[in-house]
């Protein structure tokens, strides 16, 4: 299939708006947000006009057309990632997913137990355990990475042993583009029974995933970095494991029974989802999986691999720029970070909106990477499939104008 790059940015509106300046837009900040094309916008606006109701235990027509579209939401995320839909969580967003595996699978820890960890975990990713580390005495270790931010895997075999009970480690660093090897990892969890959780945040949007082959016992994403409406996530997890894990929030609608004294939770996936869930949210992320499902792969991988070697080239070109990544395409997502020496990165981040390039800079949520590589911040640009070479070309003449004001 040949990928049409005029007709798929057109599905964005807000693509055709200013940028900062009043410049056009080169929205190049997809690793914290993408955008929604039309068809999800009108699908959460289609249910909120149509189908708005509560779901669970009502009996009025409104009611169940919610709840029928709610379910629809969960298999097209069952779709989407190969998994069966009664394995699909939606929670707020891949923080809750996480915080929710933290916390559940904390409970069953002790103190001597020990999770493994990477330094290139988002704060969300490493927080949740941190937190369970204090209250249960539980030891964390970590996997240090590469010159180039890659999860340096030569250490596994010091780190994992009959300790490790979890490995919780990212899918693809929102910093480095980095996708992570999972087949040691997988091979070293096996051997010790460890259970292994993965944050997909960044890699969910770039394709379809089989989870049934992928290896993991637990995956969290994120709706607004897939394409789809804010405030909703996705945790899958293994339906025996599931069912072995208390729910982080309780209340109405995840109960079986309840007493003045003493109460009884609900089977998963009910168990997790407490109070009225993000029901307009999740119809707008299904929409947006299923249409995500039905690209044209290949051809966008293609694409944005041409793109991704049209930065990586332009960037190399500034000798006063370090790319803190991989400075190849293997196994990597286009996302890019890097240090313009002696330039803050939200001065680069601001002169460069002056000319409609969206970029984000900081510590990206990843402030023991940031240490890692020795700096504070870092520019971020991130490429989704609507980016096209005038938007590389304009990140590229803006950092020249900054390199020029700061420096």
């Amino acid at each position: 299939m040949n990928f049409d790059l005029a007709a798929f940015k057109a599905e964005f509106p807000i693509l055709a708006r200013p940028g900062g300046g009043g410049a056009p837009l080169h929205y190049l900040d997809n690793a914290a947000t993408a955008q929604c094309p039309e068809r999800v916008i009108e699908a959460v606006a289609r249910h909120e006009r149509e189908n708005r109701g509560n779901i669970q235990r009502g009996t009025h027509h409104l009611a169940e057309r919610a709840l029928e579209a709610y379910e629809n939401a969960r298999a097209a995320c069952g779709r989407y990632l190969n998994a069966p839909a009664e394995e699909i969580v939606f929670t707020g967003g891949a923080t809750a997913a996480l915080n929710l595996i933290a916390h559940g699978l904390g409970e069953g820890l002790k103190a001597g137990d020990e999770v493994l960890l990477s330094v290139a975990e988002h704060h969300s990713a490493l927080l949740p355990w941190q937190e369970v580390g204090r209250r249960k005495g539980i030891e964390l270790r970590f996997l240090p990475v590469t010159r180039e931010g890659r999860l340096d895997l030569s250490r596994l075999a010091d780190l994992v042993g009959p300790r490790t009970k979890v490995i919780a480690l990212t899918h693809a660093s929102n910093v480095t583009g980095a996708v992570s090897e999972l087949a040691p990892v997988i091979e070293a969890a096996s051997a010790f029974g460890a259970i292994l959780v993965l944050d997909g945040a960044q890699r969910a949007p770039h394709g379809p995933l089989d989870l049934q082959a992928l290896g993991c016992d637990f995956y969290a994403l994120a709706g607004h970095k897939c394409f789809g409406p804010n405030g909703i996530g996705v945790l899958w997890g293994r339906r025996a494991l599931l069912e072995r894990l208390p729910p982080l929030l309780v209340g109405g609608g995840m109960v079986g029974h309840v007493e003045l004294q003493h109460s009884t939770f609900g089977p998963p996936v009910r168990r997790f989802e407490a109070g009225t869930p993000p029901i307009a949210q999740a119809v707008g992320l299904g929409a947006a999986l299923d249409w995500l499902g039905a690209l044209p792969w290949p051809a966008i991988h293609a694409h944005l691999a041409a793109l991704s070697q049209r930065l990586l080239d332009g960037l190399a070109a500034f000798n006063d720029l370090r790319l803190c990544g991989p400075r190849d395409l293997a196994n990597r997502l286009p996302v890019f970070a890097f240090d313009l020496a002696g330039a803050h990165p939200h001065d680069v981040c601001q002169i460069l909106d002056r000319s409609g390039v969206a970029l984000r800079g900081g510590h990206h949520c990843a402030q023991p990477l940031m240490a890692a590589f020795g700096v504070e911040a870092l520019s971020r640009a991130s490429l989704a499939p609507y980016n096209d070479q005038a938007d590389i070309d304009a990140l590229l003449k803006g950092l020249d104008q900054a390199r020029r004001i700061l420096l």
